[in-house]
């Protein structure tokens, strides 16, 4: 007789895996693709996820750093994350085709800063330093006119022209918590500063971390799946771990640590917005390996946001 495989319950956290800005930034070199043929360069990864990456190079897509290594005669994708005015400026430069993947919510940021600089403010910007989306919108605005921080420390500390005339963003996928604690303490140091009209953290990343707060206190581990170099995956794990939930970030199921995960009753499971529904399946025929898994969804509101393709690929 084969021993009994231990019982678990996989609680998955929905909403989870892939958010609008990420379904049309992969739609969009998949159209590229159709449209103009292989090879179509991206400049960046297109979203932060390995798994989706290869797929889209599997395909023809060639991934660069910089525009000089795009070839004059080939087009060029800019990725979801936004890039500073000079990218695009570079590429009309060369009478390169490009389409701009951008999200429509980091975009938003970027016409916030604009408007904020045309307004004389100094712009205090909430953000992890050498993330793309945060080099994409200091790119959008003059040198010297907007200030990082990253952490509530970060603002006792700042030095500004004139405290007086300030205004704050953010960056799309931090962590809502944090970035309350250190929306308050600008507030507190600079009583006259603006706030934003709207929350710049994105509707995805508020939905994602929110589900994890609602199924972790029934977990005794938590997976997220997603890239060591996404920042909304990250703080999934992060916002898991501030709730006493052990968590660990995998790419794949082969990254699973079966010694750390141990014999839990219930492990929690999610994925962040670069994260396709396949790695989620993958990771759950992994366990049943090992388990005999229980599968249970939380109950959630749907999302229901969808952005526009561009005009140059879908007309």
């Amino acid at each position: 007789m084969p021993t009994p495989l231990p019982p678990l319950r996989v609680l998955i956290a929905a909403p989870r895996g892939f958010c609008a800005g990420v379904d049309r930034a992969i739609q969009i070199v998949e159209l590229a693709l159709e449209r103009f043929g292989a090879p179509v360069y991206v400049r960046h990864e297109i979203v932060h996820n390995k798994f989706v990456v290869d797929r889209l190079r599997s395909m023809g897509a060639v991934f660069v750093e910089e525009l000089d290594e795009v070839p004059d005669d080939r087009p060029v994708v800019f990725s979801a994350h936004g890039v500073p005015k000079s990218v695009p400026a570079a590429a009309r430069d060369r009478n390169l085709n490009f389409v701009d993947a951008t999200c429509p919510l980091v975009s938003k940021v970027h016409r916030q800063a604009e408007r904020l600089i045309e307004d004389g403010r100094h712009i205090i910007f909430i953000g992890h330093a050498g993330h793309p989306e945060v080099i994409g919108t200091f790119g959008q605005v003059p040198a010297g006119t907007i200030t990082l921080v990253e952490t509530e420390a970060d603002v006792a500390g700042l030095q500004v022209p004139d405290p007086d005339n300030l205004a704050f963003l953010t960056q799309t996928t931090l962590s809502v918590d944090d970035t309350a604690g250190i929306a308050a303490a600008l507030k507190a140091r600079f009583p006259t500063i603006r706030m934003p009209r709207s929350e710049d953290i994105c509707y995805a990343t508020s939905n994602r971390q929110a589900a994890v707060k609602i199924i972790a206190e029934q977990c005794d581990r938590m997976l997220v799946i997603g890239a060591p170099n996404s920042s909304n995956s990250l703080r999934l794990a992060e916002v898991a771990e501030r709730l006493g939930v052990p968590s660990r970030l995998i790419q794949r199921a082969g990254e699973i640590d079966w010694d750390w995960l141990g014999k839990p009753a219930t492990l929690g499971l999610t994925a962040g917005a670069s994260a396709p529904e396949v790695l989620v399946r993958e990771v759950i025929d992994a366990l049943r390996q090992r388990f005999d898994v229980t599968e249970e969804e939380a109950a959630h509101t749907p999302e229901r946001m969808v952005f526009k393709l561009p005009r140059e690929l879908v007309a």
